[in-house]
């Protein structure tokens, strides 16, 4: 710090830099030591003027060499020396932080975009996709619901143009049957609807490959992992888990009647139905079950269009678990009106609805405290009201096959009846010879003697290298979805089924199934067809017609065309079963009496051996030679345990074709000669005081318990059971007649009027309760007729329902008597004019129009009408003072019985459970009972052992005095 010339104009500027040092920094110590004449730094006016002045001494001079000089030059050295490497390592910091900055920014671009594309890019996509798939969805749902409503519109032309209509054509287009879903209460599917969606199936006659001559296409051989995975040596009994038993005893609030309606359970499920398997929901509330089907085309039903279903719990008499697909998936629910749905769910889904439905306590539920069907068929007592023949063969046959859980729903576990006779070919019969009914104790696979040893021997040289599959005689199974189709291949719905299963075409001609006799040879030439009966063959004659003018083909030998069922061979049967009643040969009748003889009754237990008890499996099966493939029976296979979705629906399609075996339900033989019961009508005993009478009622005699209908009836209405019903628990009398056309209820207890309906703009004919006490039906001078549901309450009758079910129309005169048959879906009217007219109770749709016989040009007038149980109707019509009765049997066929005059006017008409009888009432007092036969086969006095199957006609008066035996008025 010399202030020479070149730097006297800064030098003021560093004086007050320097003074700041001397003061603040500076060692007083060391600096008086080094500098003892620095001038002060005392705020000075003269200290720069002395600074100056000193820096000129040699005091300051050495100071400035020996401390400041050195230290500057090393500094220097230290500072600028080093300046390429601090330079270096600057430039390299700013590249760092460059390249970071870079990267950060990168990074933040790139979470910028993610972060774009998550708020904004993705919903939008989403939001697009939701949108396209619910317009799909709408599109679909609006063309399903154009569909729904095109179906209603041509259901509602066809009701307005159909016969006795308001725009009834004149010219009524030819109808079409198919097999109806209604059961009556023998489990017999006897009815045929209108098949408004007809197909003759031209394009699958067109593509018959009528020159195959090779078996029909066998199932693809399983997967050998799959069926390892699959299979399983001992399946645990079919029952419910600890979690769900819970639910049986806890009782669900709210499902009291009176109470709001609460939903219970939801889940998804499908129906199973014939023709299809229906996706869909259940609910379960307190009060009732209800199905939505969820299928997107929806196909006009029976119910309506589409297969849902709303059914109050009150009506639910069953339910049982079943297994579909041998998955123990399924439910099937029996209605006490016959209806009944077979619903399939997901995995560990079936005992939790099931659970839940019997913890709501349905007031007329069958529950037995069982889930197995081995101990629901011990607690149901069947075996031993069979071995007493309080029930036919068929009816147990038909109870072993639903508790074993087969179905008509399922295909691949439909009914199962067996072959009875082994010779269709011989002139002449003798029914009392045993060689001429198969042998029920073999399977039918070996039936033929000669086919023993072979299938003996496949079974015992039979080795599978793998271990996985079980010897078996038979690779083929006695009833199997093909096996039905094959047998009703002339009745829809099953014809289009058959096609479908053939790949849009008839099967060879050759092939399907045209003569009984051929069917039987085909079982008697190869161990290999094995196909036992079904059901039909023993009620339902129809479906061996061809009644829908299907063109089945020509055999390939004789040229012949194939149409109906060939039963000529039986002829000969025929005329042995009829000969005492020489009544028209009615193939129904024929088999039904054949499976009912003496020699079926006492070795069809043998049969149910083999089908149902000890003989179906182990080592009594080996013996006996009647083990099936192992995927057919229950317990041999579990789906549940193949991982791979696609995999276990193919091995499903691939077990459905070979059928399933029934539950196990016999590990005994029950033999059916244990116990001999004679069955027949009580003779009259004049020892037997107040025969066919009741005891009065003492209420009548006493004025203050008296009980009367209120209001006054209106005049020329007679006060009869015509317009008088009572239902079914006997709590509520239901009246018509009334002058205010009022259809009234009456609490019986006390005489208390509880409903008064006015639907009617005339007076209330005539009245009638269905079998089950679900619905009434009342028939009016203003020629209409309308359904009524009966209300339950807590399992009682408690009134009826102020909205009609139905109302028909379609008489051109007043309503005279009316019948109703919930199971089979049939409301039937007669009126003054001798029509009679039958519509559907579900959706009130007409059927077709019956005019009963009569000796006069007159039209007679229907005074009484009734419905058996299998669809039989009696109608009674009357002229002038004369009057006699006509059995209409089928009305699908018209089959008609002679009329059969009375002198005496009939109040009242019954039919018997078996349908072999009818009991008349007469004005007189008596009662007569009268049989199917015609009049001058009537044998007073004779009855038969056995109820069921007779057509015998005979007669008994209740007084016991006369005999009523119309034979000498027959012709009259």
């Amino acid at each position: 710090m010399t202030p020479d010339c070149g730097h006297a104009e800064a030098f003021p500027h560093l004086v007050p830099v320097v003074r700041t040092l001397l003061d603040q920094h500076a060692d007083p110590v060391t600096l008086q030591n080094l500098l003892p004449n620095l001038p002060v730094t005392n705020g000075s006016t003269t200290f720069a003027q002395d600074l100056k002045a000193y820096c000129h001494t040699l005091e300051w001079q050495t100071f400035y060499q020996q401390q400041v000089q050195s230290t500057m030059e090393q500094y220097e050295l230290d500072t600028f020396g080093r300046s390429h490497d601090i330079m270096s390592n600057f430039w390299n910091s700013c590249f760092d932080d460059l390249m970071s900055t870079a990267f950060k920014r990168d990074k933040d671009r790139s979470d910028s975009k993610s972060k774009f594309q998550e708020v904004i890019v993705d919903p939008c996509l989403k939001r697009v996709r939701s949108e396209n798939n619910r317009y799909l969805s709408w599109q679909k749902q609006s063309s399903s619901q154009q569909g729904v409503v095109w179906q209603h519109w041509k259901a509602l032309r066809r009701l307005l143009t159909s016969e006795r209509r308001a725009w009834a054509n004149k010219d009524q287009p030819e109808v079409k049957l198919k097999l109806s879903s209604a059961e009556t209460y023998s489990k017999m599917r006897l009815k045929l609807v209108p098949n408004y969606n007809y197909d003759p199936h031209s394009d699958a006659s067109a593509q018959r490959d009528n020159m195959g001559a090779d078996s029909p296409r066998s199932s693809e051989p399983l997967p050998l992992a799959v069926a390892k995975e699959a299979k399983v040596s001992d399946m645990e009994d079919d029952q419910l888990g600890e979690e769900d038993v819970v639910f049986l005893d806890d009782k669900v609030e709210g499902e009291d009647e009176s109470q709001k309606e609460k939903l219970v359970l939801s889940e998804d499920c499908e129906l199973i139905t014939i023709v299809a398997v229906v996706p869909g929901r259940l609910e379960v509330t307190t009060h009732h079950l209800y199905f939505y089907d969820g299928s997107s085309e929806k196909e006009e039903t029976e119910e309506g269009i589409g297969f849902d279903f709303k059914r109050p719990l009150s009506q639910l008499r069953e339910v049982h678990l079943r297994r579909y697909n041998l998955r123990r998936s399924a439910l099937e629910l029996f209605f006490i009106d016959q209806a009944h749905y077979f619903i399939n769910f997901r995995k560990k889904v079936r005992n939790k609805v099931y659970s839940r439905i019997l913890g709501l306590r349905p007031p007329n539920l069958f529950y037995f405290g069982s889930r197995s069907p081995q101990e629901l068929l011990k607690a149901s007592g069947l075996t031993q009201k069979w071995v007493c023949r309080e029930i036919s063969n068929f009816e147990y046959l038909m109870q072993l096959n639903t508790i074993a859980g087969r179905t008509y729903n399922d295909l691949s576990q439909y009914p199962v009846f067996p072959w009875i006779l082994c010779d269709y070919t011989s002139p002449s019969l003798d029914l009392e010879d045993p060689s001429v009914f198969r042998d029920l104790s073999k399977p039918i696979g070996v039936v033929n003697p000669r086919h023993a040893q072979n299938v003996r021997e496949k079974y015992e040289s039979f080795e599978d290298p793998a271990g996985t599959t079980d010897k078996f005689h038979y690779g083929t199974h006695y009833s199997n979805a093909a096996g039905v189709m094959h047998y009703m291949i002339r009745m829809e719905p099953f014809t289009t089924l058959h096609i479908q299963l053939q790949s849009g075409r008839f099967d060879c001609a050759d092939r399907q199934f045209h003569s009984v006799a051929a069917a039987w040879q085909a079982r008697m030439e190869s161990p290999a067809d094995v196909k036992e009966l079904i059901p039909e063959f023993f009620y339902f004659p129809e479906f061996l017609q061809n009644m829908n003018g299907f063109d089945l083909g020509h055999l390939q030998i004789s040229q012949d065309q194939v149409t109906d069922v060939l039963l000529a061979s039986l002829g000969h049967i025929k005329r042995r079963l009829h000969q005492e009643a020489q009544e028209s040969p009615d193939d129904n009748n024929l088999y039904f009496k054949l499976q009912e003889c003496e020699h079926v009754s006492s070795h069809l237990h043998e049969w149910i051996d083999l089908i149902f008890g000890y003989k179906q499996r182990g080592e009594e099966a080996v013996n006996a030679l009647n083990v099936f493939y192992y995927c057919t029976y229950e317990g041999a296979v579990d789906l549940d345990a193949i991982a791979n979705e696609t995999e276990r629906k193919a091995l499903e399609g691939i077990i459905s074709n070979f059928g399933q075996t029934p539950c196990q339900l016999l590990k005994v033989t029950v033999n059916s000669n244990g116990l001999i019961g004679t069955h027949s009508w009580l003779p009259y005993d004049k020892n037997i005081a107040n025969y066919f009478t009741f005891t009065k009622d003492p209420t009548m005699t006493n004025p203050k318990t008296q009980r009367f209908l209120t209001g006054p009836f209106s005049p020329g209405v007679e006060i009869s059971d015509q317009v008088l019903v009572v239902s079914n628990d006997g709590r509520l009398l239901f009246s018509g007649g009334h002058w205010d056309c009022s259809l009234r209820v009456t609490q019986l207890a006390k005489g208390k009027l509880v409903g008064r309906i006015c639907r009617h703009i005339d007076v209330v004919t005539c009245l009638a309760l269905d079998l089950c006490g679900i619905y009434l039906i009342s028939g009016s001078r203003d020629t209409s007729c309308i359904v009524w549901q009966v209300l339950q309450q807590g399992g009682f009758s408690s009134g009826l329902s102020p909205r009609p079910v139905q109302v028909l129309c379609g008489h051109d005169q007043e309503v005279t008597c009316v019948a109703i048959s919930t199971e089979l879906d049939m409301a039937v009217s007669g009126s003054k004019d001798g029509t009679v007219i039958v519509h559907t109770v579900r959706r009130g749709q007409f059927l077709r129009t019956l005019r009963p016989p009569g000796d006069s040009c007159v039209p007679a007038q229907i005074s009484e009408l009734q419905v058996g149980m299998e669809g039989h109707i009696v109608v009674q019509t009357s002229l002038e003072e004369r009057s006699h009765r006509k059995v209409n049997e089928h009305i699908h066929l018209e089959a008609r019985v002679t009329p059969l005059a009375l002198k005496v006017p009939v109040r009242s008409v019954s039919v018997t459970k078996e349908c072999s009888h009818i009991l008349v009432g007469l004005e007189d007092g008596k009662l007569i009972v009268v049989g199917a036969g015609k009049p001058e086969e009537v044998r007073s006095g004779q009855f038969p052992r056995r109820l069921w199957g007779s057509t015998r006609r005979i007669s008994q008066v209740s007084s016991g005095e006369t005999e009523y035996n119309p034979t000498e008025n027959a012709g009259k």
